[in-house]
């Protein structure tokens, strides 16, 4: 440990329960005290008691009204009238424009061009005035703060300040005033200010609770800097809420000191865990907020017999793009399929390949043949068949009747 590690791990934290305490009382009213729930189902896939914050259901759709609000509120005259700008990948955004406009200060949000559009179209319905620039958060950082001295306008950071902080660890006092038997909290990190509020709650009301943090594998930042290793932060993951490449430097500490460790999720996972919030429990979680249960399937026997608490941060997803999850995690179950089936190019060919998903009730969605750009002789054609099963027992059921009749068959499969 360095010497400025040294002097940071002595200082008190700039965030404490008391802190979080005001700032319930100061947002009350303002934020939905959102529903701490049982899954029955979940509880019995992994074999601990798993608990669900709803904060998808804020009237932004995500937990970060209540640090937006906390700083809002104690803004002074002169700046509330100057008004307010951050970088956000949305969610920030939509929570400081809401309660923005509701206190009459002017709110600029920049954001990253590759933000989804539901989130700056939000963004801008609620009164911002949203300001597209760089590929990443930090790019849109760097930028919203050059804004800010031009133009006298106070930066709000998405997570940096101990009144975000403080506002953010309010989600933890209900959780375990609503369900104290929680003895778990897996929480998502990109920049840390949830997690550094929530772990101060927790902790304070529950000294032995265990608390995890979850990133994406493809923005590693706060397990890299509590690892001490050097993993890349790059790609394009469906948590874009948690893609951050540098933790913050006051949330840092607070991991080090309060988390029990820092888990990573893949990019199917998440997927998975979307899937699964959506089928089981009707609830639309975004990737980001979908990453403490992605982390209970990647670290499952991690939380067995555990009362774990899991919090869907936020449900701003892009609606195409949650259809191109659900249908991808479809097609993992092998409840849809797509086949490539070697024919010989005649009459009937396709009709005795139909006959045969006829026999086994499986329904045909689509059909493309390649009869040129393929390098089967001139008298042969691929056919690739999209099709609909009830799981995949039934798919290899299929499978193994085409192969039987002497058909040579391959599954394209999905990453």
């Amino acid at each position: 440990m360095n010497t400025l590690s040294k002097i940071e791990s002595a200082m008190p934290l700039p965030v404490t329960v008391d802190d979080i305490l005001a700032a319930r009382v100061r947002i009350s009213g303002a934020v939905v005290h959102t529903p701490t729930l049982v899954s029955q189902t979940l509880s019995e896939m992994f074999g601990c008691k798993v608990f669900l914050k709803f904060e998808n259901l804020q009237f932004t759709a995500a937990y970060k009204e209540r640090g937006a609000l906390n700083r809002l509120l104690q803004l002074e005259k002169a700046a509330k009238e100057k008004g307010v700008i951050a970088a956000s990948a949305g969610n920030h955004a939509q929570g400081l424009a809401y309660h923005g406009r509701r206190l009459g200060v002017p709110v600029t949000i920049v954001m990253p061009v590759t933000t989804p559009t539901v989130k700056v179209t939000q963004t801008q319905g609620h009164g911002a005035t949203v300001v597209l620039h760089g590929e990443k958060f930090d790019d849109a950082s760097t930028y919203a703060r050059q804004l800010a001295k031009e133009h006298g306008l106070t930066f709000v950071h998405p997570f940096d300040e101990p009144d975000i902080m403080a506002g953010q660890g309010t989600v933890a006092l209900e959780m375990l005033e609503d369900a104290p038997e929680i003895d778990t909290l897996i929480i998502p990190i990109g920049g840390g200010g949830l997690f550094s509020g929530m772990a101060t709650a927790a902790k304070a009301m529950k000294p032995d609770i265990k608390v995890y943090g979850v990133q994406a594998e493809l923005y590693p930042s706060m397990y890299s800097h509590i690892k001490g290793a050097k993993l890349a932060c790059d790609g394009d993951t469906l948590a874009e809420g948690i893609a951050v490449k540098e933790p913050g430097e006051l949330t840092r500490r607070f991991v080090e000191r309060l988390a029990d460790d820092v888990l990573l999720v893949s990019e199917r996972h998440l997927e998975e865990a979307v899937s699964l919030l959506l089928q089981i429990e009707k609830t639309v979680v975004e990737g980001a907020g979908a990453a403490g249960l992605a982390a209970l399937i990647t670290h499952k026997d991690m939380f067995v017999d555990r009362n774990v608490g899991l919090v869907l941060t936020g449900g701003n997803i892009d609606t195409r793009l949650l259809a191109n999850v659900l249908l991808r995690d479809l097609a993992r179950s092998g409840r849809l399929a797509r086949l490539r089936i070697i024919l010989q190019d005649r009459p009937g060919a396709l009709f005795h390949v139909a006959r045969i998903f006829d026999q086994e009730a499986v329904n045909i969605l689509e059909l493309s043949h390649q009869r040129i750009f393929t390098n089967l002789p001139a008298k042969g054609l691929s056919l690739d068949v999209e099709c609909e099963t009830r799981d995949g027992d039934h798919l290899d059921r299929l499978i193994a009747a085409l192969r039987e009749a002497g058909y040579e068959v391959a599954p394209i499969e999905v990453a």
